[in-house]
């Protein structure tokens, strides 16, 4: 268990915390609590007894935790929070002429540990080829999501999904209310039937979500969509978390709903005692359930904010060691350093992690609700994405192929491929699952295309969306991709696809998508306190200033360089 979530000593100097309008009594008195940011006070009209002022959470009783507030930058250092944006109907036609100047700002980092990219991302209103394709791409779930259940398939009408997909839903349907396509009573409507199945889908082993499940019935599968359970996996619980995090910060009124899926969920096993993220499997000849560390450079520190947003402490999995590099076209192309002979996990390169962590997080770390968009918090991160978009420019001024490269679903055997940047020990190798080598099936991604295009403003993007923005069937979606070798379209829809793409889109109106959470005390850091499942299944308290994930910093890409 993580030094963070250790059991708390409790205090026998009170006797009963009534929750209902904090009051305490102690020796037969009531008093009035009040929380600030690092202390405690007990009030009954002029005598005020400090309970906790600074110092250690152990000195606060277990009862009275659950009500600190959360320490985020706009609270520790008085800075101003970022504020929600409008709809993009409901925005003023000068509303982009008041944002800050993102283009005269000097690249490298400051003295936090925080990047100003040499780039800037796209803002402003979508153009009607942009509204088109958003309309395109939310009709994929309008027409592939369960009447039964409120879930989506994650590939057209086979009728699975996985956490990972059904936050790419999520996305979609916040992009879709956000950008005016819907209006609120069915995004209410879709977002209340999902979280009340959700909510009550069997988990593995009584702990957290099974990795596939049915999306007519909400039963668990197994990867044929059979009947069964196979494991947890944490990046895609990590990734859940984060859109949970950004429904309940957007729209507070959904905000006990969104507690009430979490406050279902075992989390003593996800997040080891050093914070790294483990997965599980069933181990085939034993049956019995086998947790590994889950993640590699890229999609692991992403997933590590999802549980971050929570108040968990996953230190180990937001590092980015142990990463190497590998020099191709001139960009260092960062990649995990740990062997895949002896770990037993390919260290695949793409582009997809590095687009999520920007346009849902603004490459910010998971305290910050305050820094300017032209500011990034976690700042290695928005540096290694730079390096991600550049090799890809780079590969396509040298070869003439357009490079968008993501893992992508394929028509057909073998069905998924990973089509990488750097994986293997070779530049833009394409394998699949099984470490197969498919050239055929390399392809300029979809969502890697328009989400380049959405957070790098550059000449190359607009290649690239030229490319991708009409790959559209008006009946299914956006394509999946189009192969790099001339074979035509990648024919296949798929939620996560164009979950990405309607973020894309969403990210150039209005910027990072993660709020500030608006309001104060959360069911998730009250909920049991009289009791020890807290403790049993490893729910934080309400992080402090000292529970923040370091900012790190790396040796910078030198421009000369590319």
């Amino acid at each position: 268990m993580p030094e963070k979530n250790r059991p708390k000593r409790k205090s026998a100097l009170f006797g009963a915390l009534l929750l209902s309008g904090l009051t305490l009594l102690l020796g037969g008195a009531a008093y009035s609590v009040s929380v600030t940011a690092r202390s405690i006070f007990l009030a009954q009209e002029d005598e005020i007894i400090p309970i906790f002022a600074g110092g250690d959470l152990d000195d606060i009783p277990a009862l009275m935790r659950g009500n600190l507030p959360v320490a985020t930058t706009s609270l520790i250092r008085g800075e101003a929070a970022r504020t929600k944006p409008p709809r993009m109907c409901e925005m003023p036609e000068d509303y982009f002429d008041t944002l800050n100047d993102l283009t005269d700002r000097s690249q490298g980092y400051d003295a936090r540990g925080a990047y100003v990219r040499r780039y800037a991302p796209r803002r402003g209103f979508l153009s009607e080829r942009e509204l088109r394709a958003a309309r395109v791409a939310w009709h994929y779930f309008e027409k592939f999501t369960q009447e039964t259940t409120g879930l989506a398939n994650s590939v057209g009408n086979y009728p699975s999904t996985t956490l990972w997909d059904t936050a790419s839903y999520i996305a979609g349907a916040v992009a879709a209310y956000e950008l005016c396509l819907i209006e609120k009573p069915e995004f209410d409507r879709r977002m209340t039937q999902l979280l009340t199945t959700v909510k009550g889908l069997e988990l593995f082993r009584k702990e957290l979500p099974n990795k596939v499940y049915h999306t007519k019935t909400g039963a668990k599968v197994d990867y044929t969509n059979k009947p069964g359970e196979i494991g947890f996996s944490a990046l895609d619980i990590g990734r859940f978390l984060v859109w949970m995090r950004i429904i309940k910060n957007r729209y507070p009124y959904l905000g006990n709903t969104v507690d009430s899926v979490l406050l279902k969920w075992d989390f003593s096993n996800v997040i080891d005692s050093e914070g790294l993220l483990m997965g599980s499997y069933v181990d085939k000849e034993t049956g019995e359930t086998v947790y590994v560390q889950e993640g590699r450079l890229g999609y692991e520190e992403y997933a590590a904010k999802g549980f971050a947003l929570w108040g968990f402490r996953p230190l180990l999995a937001h590092r980015a060691e142990p990463f190497l590099t590998a020099s191709i076209y001139g960009v260092q192309v960062p990649y995990d350093g740990r062997d895949p002979r002896i770990f037993h996990s390919q260290n695949y390169v793409v582009t997809e992690s590095y687009l999520q962590d920007g346009l849902e997080l603004g490459f910010d770390m998971p305290h910050d609700d305050s820094s300017p968009d032209w500011l990034h918090s976690d700042g290695w991160r928005a540096e290694f994405a730079d390096r991600i978009y550049q090799v890809q420019e780079n590969r396509w001024r040298h070869t003439g192929f357009m490079t968008a490269r993501s893992e992508h679903n394929v028509k057909g055997p073998p069905y998924f491929t990973y089509d990488t940047i750097f994986s293997d020990g070779y530049p833009w190798n394409t394998v699949t699952p099984r470490g197969d080598y498919v050239p055929d099936h390399a392809a300029v991604a979809s969502k890697a295309a328009l989400g380049l295009w959405a957070l790098w403003d550059t000449d190359y993007t607009d290649v690239l969306y030229d490319a991708i923005i009409e790959l559209y069937d008006p009946e299914n979606g956006m394509f999946e991709g189009l192969y790099e070798r001339g074979q035509g379209r990648v024919a296949i829809f798929t939620a996560n696809n164009n979950g990405i793409i309607l973020t894309s889109l969403l990210h150039k109106v209005q910027g990072k998508i993660l709020t500030p959470f608006a309001g104060d005390t959360e069911v998730w850091y009250t909920a049991f306190r009289d009791q020890d499942i807290r403790e049993r299944r490893n729910y934080p308290d309400p992080p402090q200033e000292e529970d923040w994930l370091p900012a790190l910093r790396h040796s910078v890409q030198l421009r000369e360089d590319f």
